[in-house]
């Protein structure tokens, strides 16, 4: 009987660990998923830098595809060209 207990005795705190770890497990869980959430929905400075320079790469590259257009035409018609006033990507 003595046995008995003292294998008891000695099993209760290994089976009450895996409990102690299931219940912070779970009381972990609903601060970790409220973290992953703000994770998702706000914008990393370093995620908005690199929007910004896709942004005006982009419009650079609207304004060089305009100004080849309007040296073109300039280059047919010389007497109609007064200065290059179309899309400045600075300016938008």
């Amino acid at each position: 009987m003595r046995k008995v207990g003292l294998c008891l005795a000695l099993m209760v705190p290994l089976l009450a660990g895996g409990c102690v770890r299931t219940a912070v497990g779970v009381v972990k869980a609903p601060f970790q998923v409220a973290g992953q959430v703000v994770d998702w929905t706000t914008t990393s400075q370093d995620e908005a830098d690199r929007n910004y320079g896709r942004k005006m790469r982009k419009k650079e590259a609207r304004e060089g595809r305009e100004r080849r257009d309007y040296e073109k035409r300039c280059r047919k018609h010389p007497e109609e060209c007064r200065g290059y006033d179309g899309y400045q990507a600075a300016n938008d």
